[in-house]
């Protein structure tokens, strides 16, 4: 592994990191996890083009202010970042378009924010944060939080939650079908989705694995994202 995992804007990075550190004690919003939503999206600027360093300051402050999930403040997180992030760029004499293009990738990066981005950098950041959310990284990080909140694993009386809405903050694996199995539709970017796929079948089949593992009737024969609910039927 390189030494440098923010090449090749390392020292700017860097520097960005001493000012606006990241939580300690979040293991799912640390310096690996901009460092994997950075490799995301250098491969998907290497694709689809977009401004680098931008991408690489809206990756390494995308998070730069730290919400819990379980915070009311958690859909302000995004935009908090990105007033602080403004700050901390226009104080480095970033010119006030840049700092500007890189406060909006960051607010627009968010799903539960739900802002529409509209430049190519936004729509790479976007992208480059949900594939961390997929695949088998989506997997880890989803048990992860849900450890942390003191989630139960799933429901044992009812695990396809018939008759009742998700309740992904009580039971972990609701967080599929309630997000992750819903995050590759929204994709921005064509090498986005491109690696959405791939991420979204690995996913998928951990989920139905687990529901099979667990002894749920007809997991085996499940041919789509979401187990059988009468809330959205």
């Amino acid at each position: 592994m390189t030494d440098q995992p923010f090449a090749p804007y390392q020292p700017l990075a860097e520097l960005l990191l001493r000012q606006a550190p990241q939580p300690q004690d979040d293991g799912s919003h640390d310096d690996s996890h901009l460092q994997r939503v950075w490799n995301n999206a250098r491969l998907i600027q290497g694709q689809e083009g977009g401004d680098l360093q931008v991408l690489l300051a809206a990756t390494v402050l995308h998070d730069c202010v730290a919400v819990d999930k379980n915070s009311p403040l958690r859909a302000q997180a995004s935009r908090l970042s990105a007033e602080r992030a403004s700050e901390m760029l226009a104080a480095l004499g970033w010119p006030a378009p840049r700092v500007a293009a890189v406060a909006h990738a960051v607010h627009a990066h968010s799903f539960s924010a739900a802002v529409q981005p509209t430049s190519l950098e936004a729509r790479i950041l976007q992208d480059a944060d949900r594939l961390d959310a997929l695949g088998m990284l989506g997997v880890a990080r989803c048990f992860y939080v849900a450890g942390r909140l003191g989630s139960a694993l799933y429901d044992l009386s009812n695990p396809w939650a018939m008759g009742r809405d998700y309740q992904d903050s009580r039971y972990a694996i609701e967080h599929f079908p309630a997000k992750l199995l819903t995050l590759s539709a929204g994709f921005q970017t064509t090498e986005g989705a491109r690696l959405a796929a791939i991420r979204q079948r690995r996913l998928q089949r951990f989920f139905e694995e687990f529901m099979q593992e667990i002894g749920i009737p007809g997991a085996a024969s499940m041919t789509g994202c979401e187990p059988p609910n009468p809330m959205r039927e």
